[in-house]
């Protein structure tokens, strides 16, 4: 927790700033990593601030303005998502070669020792990764001057153990400082005897610790699967229906249907007939997904002003041929198909990532352009994988007009959901 957050972000961003402690004739105006000043710190901290409305509900606390708040209670969680999923699209252009490169990474490595389940070579990536960061790390900040010694902190030797010690103890995100913090936290919420609180909170451990175990042993115990709510649609495999849905159906658009037949792979419908079929359907607005969170639509998200917005229907799905891809969703729809009840889902369906970008930051910034309606797609809904943040952002290639959006993906996902994480689905 402390090392991927507070002392690797305190030890980069400070260097970055210029604000490292320097000898006399080691100015940090001669450092070429030295860029987060002046006017491009401030605009950073409000490109940073401007992504919350961008960011789903199921990421939990947003980055605050980092050029404001930095200094005043930044917490682990926002370190988390602006080093690992916003720093590498908001540095590019800025952060000079070859440092940037190098600090990606870092962010993949860290993505992947965010997750509870780790495969053997994406460990073996990770280690590799850590140990050219650190030998790079001497060779461009260190430089082997005894005025910059205090560079090389301990934070920078630990990311040699991440990799090796996952093979003996497991991924570290499932024994590092997280789940005593909210341990704390939860046990301190349960005081109640102001007068004699350490007694009461080692009683309320005491209590915890007993109803733990009962729990492990007799699973029964346990508090209930939390219910659907009214009117929602459990479709199995841990997938949900969920209102609000159209009160009568609506004909799809001309691109809809299109996209419909596509998927059903008709060819019953051809020529001019084809052309000007429109089904009707009832839109549904809310899907729940196996992992906890809730995907919405751009049907009702768009009737919400951004400033009380947190997007949540961009979504990662997986095709038939198990290829990864990205879209927005624009609405969920059940229709029938012979004896078969299906349960779809409308998409606009993201470009494919800019290979420059992907290969200058070792696949950490992922950036597709937003095609609108022009590739709108239907899959079905047990294809979608996940809530993901596509953060609006330009660059000086993009041409006059073009939207591109950059990626962000929940950082211990699946770690959440081992401890019971549910999106508000009411």
């Amino acid at each position: 927790m402390h090392l991927g957050t507070f002392n690797l972000a305190d030890l980069l961003v400070s260097l970055w700033r210029g604000v490292m402690d320097h000898d006399v004739d080691d100015p940090p105006s001669s450092w070429p990593w030295a860029v987060l000043t002046g006017d491009i710190w401030e605009t950073h901290g409000k490109d940073v601030a401007s992504a919350t409305p961008f960011l789903p509900g199921s990421f939990d606390r947003p980055p605050r303005n980092i050029a404001e708040k930095i200094n005043s209670g930044y917490k682990a969680w926002e370190w988390l998502l602006y080093l690992y999923g916003m720093a590498p699209a908001l540095l590019y252009g800025i952060l000079p070669e070859p440092y940037y490169s190098h600090f990606c990474m870092l962010v993949w490595g860290m993505r992947i020792m965010q997750q509870h389940h780790i495969c053997s070579d994406d460990l073996k990536i990770a280690g590799s990764f850590f140990e050219s960061f650190v030998q790079k790390f001497e060779t461009l900040y260190y430089q082997r001057k005894v005025g910059r010694l205090h560079f090389c902190r301990q934070s920078i030797h630990a990311l040699l153990h991440l990799a090796p010690e996952a093979t003996r103890i497991g991924p570290p995100i499932c024994s590092s400082q997280w789940t005593m913090e909210r341990t704390i936290g939860n046990l301190g919420e349960e005081i109640r005897q102001p007068s004699n609180p350490y007694a009461n909170l080692s009683q309320r451990g005491l209590l915890r610790s007993q109803v733990n175990a009962l729990t492990a042993m007799i699973p029964e115990l346990g508090p209930p699967a939390p219910s659907l709510p009214r009117g929602a649609i459990d479709l199995g495999e841990g997938y949900a229906l969920l209102r609000a849905q159209d009160r009568y159906g609506r004909l799809m658009q001309p691109q809809e249907a299109t996209a419909l037949l596509r998927y059903l792979g008709s060819t019953a419908l051809s020529g001019s007939r084809s052309v000007t079929w429109s089904p009707k359907i009832i839109r549904w607005a809310r899907l729940r997904l196996p992992n906890g969170q809730v995907a919405r639509s751009r049907w009702k998200e768009s009737l919400k002003p951004l400033r009380k917005l947190r997007t949540a229907r961009n979504v990662k799905f997986i095709d038939n041929v198990g290829i990864t891809h990205f879209g927005e969703v624009l609405y969920y729809f059940r229709c029938r198909r012979q004896d078969t009840l299906l349960t779809l889902a409308v998409l606009s369906v993201y470009s494919e990532p800019d290979p420059e970008l992907l290969a200058a930051s070792h696949g950490t910034f992922i950036s597709c352009r937003y095609l609108g309606d022009s590739s709108t797609q239907v899959i079905d809904v047990r294809h979608i994988k996940a809530v993901v943040a596509m953060v609006p952002h330009t660059l000086e290639k993009h041409g006059d007009g073009e939207e591109h959006r950059y990626l962000i993906e929940r950082p211990g996902l699946d770690v959440v959901r081992l401890g019971g994480f549910e999106d508000v689905i009411q």
